[in-house]
């Protein structure tokens, strides 16, 4: 695999250092229980989410010294189970010249005992005649998972194997695995027509790679650059995950300037073409991007995003630390669509459970037992004599983030307009779901500061932040007319 470089970077040593004392000074109490979240400074992008020695690993774009983005590094954490987290130290540094304006997204293989990773270096400068010089390059480096070096070699994959009408400048997020006797990776690139395209590279030693084709291209038909590519096969299909820039909006579709979406195709392995049949978004909520996935000892596929938006950060600039993970999720296909759904170790941490059946909701209504800010909630609805169905989390005398359902539009909307954020920020979004005269089921996945609303088992997801004071624990639930409602409630207790 060829020689890495001995790291003595004083500027890894100062993250690691700076991060273990910061982190000491934030309470767990403020900080989500169940969703991975910054240890200290602002994260984004989920990186290299593998598994490695029995253990599953996730690294995320981090700057430790303030809570917006800044230098990147990566950080890194752990889990047995995806629920239960375990903080390691942060293992890249912007320190060589080829990444010394960040170590952007990227992967991870476990290899013959060792950790690989692989991530785009960047280099952005003003060079001395005023011109902006900027250049994206993939790079590599091995370790045992808590120290990782970076071969000497680096950067593996540079502008000079990116095919021709490419721009240079936008050339990053490569996710990595291996199959038979080679490595392959899908890379985010930017055409010369300014929209979005991935590339495909292989190699037989991490080191020595080659361009082998172009997967797919937006053609400016779906935004612009595509970032955070992905790619695996699941239940027959062949899917490609992207994160695409400035997409049309189409209906209630698409609507946050960073998007995501899946696109569902079969792949020709032996001529290395990807035949693109469809595409949907991922989310429909305000707070998620960048997805990673990883396949399971016992073959899940599971995917993970970041939960936060560029457009419309909302984390209080009291907090000393920004930036939340999504609950891990199962993902499979069902009548050509994804399905996601929480992954099934939460059941483990279960505790105070109450269940409601058949509770007739008119006007505004209370139940015993149902609160709090750390919740697995599942509430079922039925009826025809209901023209509005309203739940109210995060709730005390003045605030509420509110969940509707219209059954006559078949519209669900999240509403954090008064959740306590002042200013005219984006809060509010729709989905439209499929029509069951009046039925409905969702589950609220809620943890301090978030909520995911799972649809009808899995078939769309909503995926939002608030940050509401934390003693603001009510849950209201309220219809116009007479609704049935079922609830079981579950409060996540992680020790």
């Amino acid at each position: 695999m060829g020689n890495i470089i001995r790291s003595n970077s004083k500027i890894l040593d100062k993250a690691r250092i700076f991060e273990k004392e910061a982190a000491n000074n934030i309470s767990y109490k403020e900080k989500p229980s169940f969703h991975l979240s910054a240890p200290v400074g602002w994260i984004n992008d989920p990186n290299g989410f593998s598994m490695f020695k029995g253990e599953y690993h996730l690294f995320y774009q981090y700057h430790p010294y303030d809570i917006k983005w800044g230098p990147m590094h990566w950080g890194h954490s752990k889990t047995k189970d995806f629920i239960k987290w375990e903080q390691l130290p942060t293992v890249l540094a912007p320190d060589e010249e080829y990444d010394m304006g960040g170590c952007f997204s990227g992967s991870a293989i476990e290899l013959d005992g060792t950790h690989v990773l692989m991530y785009t270096g960047v280099v952005d400068k003003v060079e001395e005649d005023g011109s902006h010089f900027i250049r994206q390059t993939q790079c590599v480096a091995i370790g045992d998972g808590i120290d990782y070096e970076k071969l000497d070699c680096n950067p593996v994959i540079d502008s000079f194997l990116l095919p021709e009408g490419s721009k240079l400048e936008d050339f990053r997020d490569p996710k990595m695995w291996k199959d038979g006797d080679y490595f392959y990776v899908v890379v985010g690139s930017r055409h010369a027509d300014e929209s979005g395209q991935i590339l495909l590279y292989k190699s037989k030693d991490l080191r020595n790679w080659s361009f082998v084709s172009v997967l797919d291209r937006s053609e400016n038909k779906l935004g612009r650059m595509w970032e955070c590519p992905d790619f695996f096969k699941l239940d027959g299909s062949d899917i490609m995950i992207i994160s695409p820039q400035e997409v049309k909006a189409k209906g209630l579709k698409f609507h946050n300037g960073h998007n995501t979406a899946y696109l569902i195709g079969q792949y020709d392995k032996e001529n290395y073409k990807f035949n693109r049949e469809s595409y949907e978004p991922i989310d429909f909520g305000l707070d998620f991007y960048a997805p990673q996935t990883l396949e399971t000892e016992d073959g899940r596929r599971i995917m993970i995003g970041w939960m936060q938006s560029w457009e419309n950060n909302i984390v209080p600039s009291s907090f000393k630390w920004c930036g939340m993970m999504t609950i891990p999720r199962e993902l499979t296909m069902k009548d050509g669509h994804l399905i996601q759904n929480p992954i099934r170790e939460i059941e483990n941490y279960y505790k105070n459970t109450v269940k409601y059946e058949n509770q007739l909701i008119q006007n505004e209504v209370n139940l015993d037992g149902i609160l709090g800010r750390e919740i697995d909630m599942t509430v079922e609805i039925s009826g025809t004599d209901y023209e509005d169905f309203t739940i109210s989390v995060a709730k005390n005398n003045e605030y509420e983030t509110i969940i509707n359902f219209d059954p006559k539009k078949d519209l669900i909307s999240f509403d954090r307009s008064y959740s306590s954020k002042l200013g005219d920020l984006l809060h509010k979004r729709e989905i439209k779901v499929r029509n069951q005269n009046g039925k409905i089921k969702l589950r609220l996945i809620i943890d301090k500061y978030s909520v995911e609303i799972f649809v009808n088992d899995g078939e769309q997801v909503m995926t939002s932040t608030f940050y509401t004071e934390l003693d603001a624990t009510g849950i209201s639930f309220y219809a116009k007319g007479n609704a049935t409602v079922s609830i079981e409630k579950h409060d996540i207790v992680v020790e």
